[in-house]
């Protein structure tokens, strides 16, 4: 029995598409034949520029303005998406930002902000999909997570905690949905070189980098192709963190 799935003409919605790693998912999902639906808040530029490039080389794409912080308005990308193309077949879980401080320095509202951002919106996307992959039954759901969510970083308490939790929503998740044929997994990067990381003074790079066994900062691209691999070939694969990190955690 063939279980390969095909991306072609496939449903796909990243979050935090605008930029970043998000961006790079969304463009090697588009490139592989997926109809895709660029989720933004803030990107607005970002994301219509993404969507041009994928409609001239020939993809399905549409910008989709939501905050996914917001239940409301993560069911409302979901039912847009729905609406504009009949289903949906892959939910990438990618919208995240993070607030930097110590423990002791960490107001509520850091922790808050956080929290909903990077963990929360996870719930409200997929509470809001998960009907039509029911009906379907199929569906792939990729949760970006993070390494920090596994060996924890310094002055990332809430991004930590928010990363583990995804973790921990993948793999029951993960459980629960298996009999709707309904794959979960987590990818959980290491350094990328994304705009974030571009704004880490110099002398914090090098100690980072340092940190690093293979001696660099992961592409987007690399986040991208695992995640398309996932969306292709990983029909048995599920309830899984996959690590892509350069070795700083292992």
């Amino acid at each position: 029995m063939d279980n390969q799935r095909r991306l072609q003409d496939t449903v796909a919605v990243v979050t935090g598409a605008g930029r970043g790693i998000g961006r790079a998912i969304a463009e090697e999902l588009g490139s592989g034949g997926a109809k895709v639906v660029v989720n933004y808040r803030r990107s607005k530029d970002q994301a219509e520029d993404l969507v041009n490039r994928l409609e001239q080389t020939g993809a399905q794409a549409v910008a989709m303005r939501a905050d996914v912080a917001d239940v409301d308005q993560a069911a409302m990308l979901i039912d847009k998406t729905v609406t504009a193309f009949g289903r949906i077949d892959v939910l990438v879980n990618n919208a995240g930002i993070t607030v930097d401080r110590t423990l002791k320095n960490l107001t509520c509202e850091d922790w808050e902000q956080v929290v909903q951002v990077n963990l929360n919106s996870c719930f409200y996307t997929v509470k809001a999909a998960l009907p039509h992959f029911m009906r379907q039954r199929s569906g792939t759901i990729i949760n970006i997570s993070s390494f920090v969510g596994q060996g924890g970083n310094f002055g990332q308490t809430n991004y930590a905690a928010a990363k583990a939790g995804m973790i921990g929503f993948t793999k029951t998740a993960a459980l629960e949905l298996a009999r709707y044929n309904v794959t979960v997994n987590a990818v959980c990067p290491g350094f990328v070189e994304t705009e974030m990381v571009g704004q880490v003074p110099e002398p914090v790079k090098e100690t980072i980098l340092k940190r690093i066994p293979l001696g660099r900062l992961g592409q987007p691209a690399e986040i991208a192709r695992c995640v398309r691999f996932l969306a292709e070939d990983g029909a048995y694969i599920t309830g899984q963190t996959i690590n892509i990190n350069g070795g700083i955690y292992m």
